[in-house]
């Protein structure tokens, strides 16, 4: 059995990050370079960047904080926000990161994830869904619709159906990001994890809503995910990550022990 990963999850806006609830009234939580470093040294199994505006504003990302970000740590090291096209995945890799995760632009262009898959490899290649409950309908099966530009725009597809076409077109990992839960820390939406978990044959990741240490085992377990990322719950000093990870061992979860 795999490994479960946790992932800190760095939102950054103007050079900081950030930590808002379901996408909004974002504070300022720190140095993205200092922060990443310090999860690092905790035992994080990888360290996901996210350029929260970068696809709203239509802009690139911010490829200094990139480089100077992968300069200072030695794990898996995932970058989205803003990327469109197969020269800004290239670009991001060669800044350092290990993979790319594409999200509005894999909507709006959904050849990137295959033309990324092409280049890269399908282990370089996270599609990054922001998903929100809708009404069940022959429009949205799941009860999940796929929302872009950081929460901002509804896309009519539903949730599942999406996850199953991203790896049919060559995603080697999806990452499951639950606006309604999104900073409240009432745990992550295992309803629409275990779905995904259930639809698709490639590692899952849960995002949105952790606020304790039992919300990770509940991913791992009755969501079926294979990584969790956490924001809040490391951010304000509530846990550190090797509490996080002896909690898990000690409740049966196969976890990297640092």
């Amino acid at each position: 059995m795999l490994a479960k990963r946790i992932i800190p999850c760095l939102d950054v806006r103007a050079g900081r990050v950030t930590k808002g609830i379901r996408f909004l009234e974002n504070v300022d939580v720190g140095d993205p370079v200092a922060m990443a470093r310090y999860y690092y040294e905790q035992g994080a199994d990888e360290i996901v960047f996210y350029d929260i505006t970068a696809s709203n504003e239509r802009r690139g990302i911010m490829i200094e904080v990139v480089r100077a970000v992968a300069r200072e740590i030695f794990i898996p090291f995932s970058v989205g926000g803003g990327l469109r096209t197969l020269d800004d995945l290239r670009e991001v890799l060669l800044a350092g990161a290990e993979k790319v995760s594409i999200d509005s632009g894999a909507v709006r262009n959904p050849e990137l994830i295959a033309q990324g898959a092409s280049a890269f490899g399908s282990q370089c290649i996270v599609l990054s869904m922001q998903v929100k409950r809708a009404a069940d309908s022959a429009q949205f099966p799941s009860g999940y619709e796929v929302i872009i530009d950081g929460g901002r725009t509804p896309t009519g597809m539903d949730a599942v159906q999406w996850s199953q076409r991203g790896e049919e077109l060559g995603a080697g990992e999806l990452c499951v990001n639950s606006i309604d839960r999104d900073g409240t820390r009432l745990g992550y939406d295992l309803e629409i994890t275990h779905a995904i978990s259930q639809a698709v044959s490639i590692p899952v990741i849960a995002s949105g809503g952790a606020g304790e240490p039992e919300h990770l085992r509940e991913a791992f377990t009755a969501g079926g995910a294979d990584a969790a990322i956490v924001a809040s719950l490391i951010h304000y000093g509530d846990y550190a990550i090797p509490v996080l990870k002896r909690y898990l061992h000690d409740r049966g979860v196969e976890i990297r022990m640092t």
